[in-house]
């Protein structure tokens, strides 16, 4: 088929490979310019070098919305768009121009985890899955009828970081099959129950701050959520950030106020966490490595050398 795409990062690069390596004829891409963004700085493999790498004509726009992009994509004549980790919306004029109009591919299980982060926040959130799914785009954003949607179990011990690694393996063959249904005409679309969808905004520097009232479990799954290459979550120690590299959930359970910094237990420190930790019935967070504003990063109890103080959401 004669495909144009529009996609970022690691995710549309992926997509862009597998639209060559199935044989497509990729007659336009449209990609964002580098950002500096900290999220965007990650996964960052260029779609536009892998188009110029294969003689295919890139566009770099922020917003698809100038005169010039709808007169080239309505020369490339695509008889269908695939769109992965695009950034903005797309209008009517655009992902209804092809003859099978535009397949969106989302790093989540929709409808649930539309929009931004979806593995961040459903690891934040205790999901037991995540995955990927292509649907076809309408004018609310990713929920439009599926194509194909694949699943990956969530482990105990899991980082986002093992999340992405799996999950992007997934776009390859998704887009392939996806792309073999709509060409054979053999795809079968499932409308999306909106009565489960989610939606879910862009993280920012106050999504990784720990909130010690949340019990140790869900600020365990925060830390992993939010490993290298992402920002560790953070508090403040004396006033200064200090990122929380690696806990788990103390064996034991400890009273008193969230964010004290309160024994060692075994490797690691507990900090007293939890919406009723003064009542001494929930475990704390282990923390077991840190890393401090400088870039130095430490076993817990070498940090923590005296015990007691406060670990706050604010200097």
């Amino acid at each position: 088929m004669r495909v144009a795409m529009f996609g970022y990062q690691t995710w549309g690069h992926r997509t862009l490979r597998a639209l060559i390596d199935a044989g497509h004829e990729v007659v336009l891409v449209v990609t964002h310019p580098k950002s500096d963004h900290a999220y965007e700085k990650i996964w960052d493999d260029s779609v536009a070098e892998l188009a110029e790498a294969n003689g295919i004509r890139a566009l770099l726009r922020n917003r698809p919305d100038d005169a010039e992009l709808l007169t080239e994509l309505k020369a490339a004549e695509p008889e269908l768009i695939v769109a992965n980790n695009w950034r903005t919306w797309l209008p009517p004029e655009i992902f209804d121009l092809p003859t099978h109009g535009t397949l969106n591919v989302h790093d989540s299980l929709l409808p649930a985890y539309a929009g931004f982060s979806p593995l961040i926040w459903a690891l934040v959130n205790g999901e037991p899955e995540v995955g990927v799914t292509a649907h076809l785009m309408n004018a609310e954003l990713d929920a439009g009828d599926i194509v194909v949607q694949r699943a990956v179990p969530v482990g105990p011990k899991d980082t986002t970081t093992d999340l992405f690694h799996r999950t992007v393996d997934l776009i390859e063959p998704i887009v392939a099959e996806a792309l073999s249904l709509i060409e054979t005409g053999t795809v079968v679309p499932i409308a999306q129950d909106r009565s489960k969808a989610s939606f879910f905004h862009k993280r920012a520097p106050r999504d990784s701050l720990i909130d010690w009232t949340w019990p140790a479990p869900d600020i365990e799954r925060l830390v992993r959520a939010q490993s290298a290459p992402y920002p560790n979550a953070f508090a403040y120690h004396r006033g200064r950030p200090l990122r929380i590299v690696r806990a788990s959930v103390s064996a034991g359970h400890y009273g008193g106020t969230p964010g004290r910094i309160f024994i060692k237990e075994g490797d690691g420190v507990v900090i007293v966490a939890g919406p009723e930790a003064r009542r001494g019935h929930s475990p704390g967070l282990l923390v077991e490595r840190v890393r401090t504003e400088d870039g130095t990063e430490l076993a817990a109890a070498d940090y923590f050398t005296t015990m007691g103080g406060y670990l706050t959401d604010r200097p």
